[in-house]
């Protein structure tokens, strides 16, 4: 009878007159060796070491083994690398190439790895908002950590663009415990979170968690605020428009935006009235759909205001859209000039262009798990949501330090991890030098390389 589960050799069906045999014992592998290329994009960014400045660490230096900036580190590389939960580290505190993010070869003691495991990160992940108290040493500072994200945006432009394009959007982040702030939300049919997102492009400014017995448009004044805020001070001639769906077409937002000399485009929910004003131009499509067999658009500019929600008469442009299926009426309101912008312009080339936001939520929810909010406490979730975030933000810098112009120059986060992430290499440490040789028939040898040198380059 055999005592081990697991034979040392496992043998397969023979080929070409050979046996095939398997076995873990090929020493220090991993199958995670582009990681050094996130080590390389934080070298460049400094985001660890700014993450790891937004936390008090109050326990015993003498008695740590793992600085806030290894665990950090660990956590947000992991994430990008495809390992959501904490309970991977139990695995990966032994990964010899993640093992280049912690701050020495050797850990303080000898039963304990370079990295942290699942309990300690668990620990990092509860800490108190504010200040530590005596049952949890380690707290952060949410401020500082709202603020990161402006700063990372800053950064990563040379010069002040003339102008901006700020896209605004709520989404559904599924529950499916009794986490604090739960609630049912009608519209997704689930109880949930409603995390509000702000994208400036591929750049990502901030990502609040929210409970779901709200309006889509709730607290998106006081981030619009801050953001902007932050972002004058650095760039001050800075032309900004927010953009986003009908959820956020609340006079309070536009009131602030006029005040603040901020453009806007916003979608606007149809009703009646609104339709009977386009009523003329929907005849007009319907007509011309018919002669040509086609969808037909055509577009009407007109002052509106609500018969009380909104305080001033306001920009609209309405398409009257007849497609092979019947009316399609839309609304936008906007701030922007009809002399700078023209209708249908403005409706297909920039109100239409916030669609690409979509894509960047799902790249957070989808590649990076920013959905796994299954913590108790929301400053818990929170907190898990900005690691995920931050996640995107390392990779995001990756695809624009080292990939621009290859074939992942426009890859989702997913797909660099697949790529150029996810690759085999054995290490081997000598007193000089940790030697990682990666796979030789790895495909994207070639993209890596370059990106490697590019961001050598940036270093400088």
């Amino acid at each position: 009878m055999q005592t081990h589960c697991i034979a040392e050799q496992l043998e397969f069906e023979g080929f070409d007159g050979h046996k095939v045999v398997a076995g873990f014992d090929g020493g220090a592998i991993t199958s995670d060796a582009g990681a050094l290329l996130l080590r390389h994009v934080d070298g460049v960014i400094g985001l660890f070491d700014r993450v790891a400045a937004c936390f008090v660490d109050d326990r015993d230096p003498t008695c740590t083994v793992h600085s806030v900036r290894t665990l950090v580190g660990q956590r947000v590389a992991a994430i990008a690398l495809g390992y959501e939960d904490v309970d991977d580290h139990d695995r990966l505190r032994h990964d010899p190439v993640l093992a280049l993010l912690s701050e020495r070869l050797t850990p303080k003691r000898q039963d304990c790895a370079v990295l942290a495991g699942k309990s300690t990160l668990n620990r990092l992940e509860h800490g108190r908002l504010g200040q530590p108290t005596r049952y949890h040493k380690i707290a952060y500072d949410r401020q500082a950590l709202e603020a990161l994200f402006i700063e990372l945006f800053l950064d990563a432009h040379d010069s002040p663009p003339e102008e901006i394009v700020l896209d605004l959007d709520a989404t559904d982040d599924p529950l499916h415990g009794h986490q604090e702030g739960r609630f049912f939300h009608g519209y997704y049919n689930c109880y949930c979170y409603l995390p509000l997102y702000i994208f400036c492009g591929r750049h990502l400014l901030s990502a609040k968690l929210r409970r779901s017995n709200i309006d889509a448009s709730a607290g998106s004044v006081a981030e619009i605020d801050r953001i902007i805020g932050q972002i004058r001070q650095s760039w001050p001639n800075v032309r900004i428009i927010l953009r986003a769906d009908s959820g956020f077409a609340r006079d309070e937002l536009m009131d602030w935006c006029e005040t603040n000399k901020v453009d806007y485009v916003f979608g606007l929910a149809r009703n009646p009235r609104l339709e009977r004003q386009i009523a003329p131009a929907m005849e007009e499509a319907s007509l011309l759909s018919q002669a040509s067999a086609q969808a037909t658009r055509v577009f009407r500019d007109f002052l509106w205001s609500t018969k009380d929600s909104w305080t001033r008469r306001r920009r609209v442009v309405g398409k009257a859209e007849w497609t092979l299926l019947g009316a399609n009426p839309r609304f936008i309101v906007t701030s922007l000039k009809s002399e700078r912008w023209a209708a249908q312009t403005l409706y297909e080339d920039l109100y239409c262009a916030r669609g690409d936001m979509e894509n960047r939520i799902k790249e957070c929810q989808l590649d990076l798990y920013a959905d796994r909010t299954s913590a108790h406490t929301m400053h818990a979730n929170q907190l898990r949501l900005w690691f995920a975030s931050l996640a995107y933000v390392l990779i995001c810098a990756l695809r624009r330090l080292g990939l621009a112009h290859t074939r992942l120059a426009e890859a989702t986060c997913g797909t660099i991890r697949l790529k150029l992430l996810k690759i085999g290499a054995q290490v081997r440490v000598s007193v000089r030098r940790i030697k990682i040789a990666m796979a030789s028939a790895c495909p994207y040898a070639d993209e890596f390389a370059l990106a490697h040198a590019r961001i050598r380059a940036a270093a400088r």
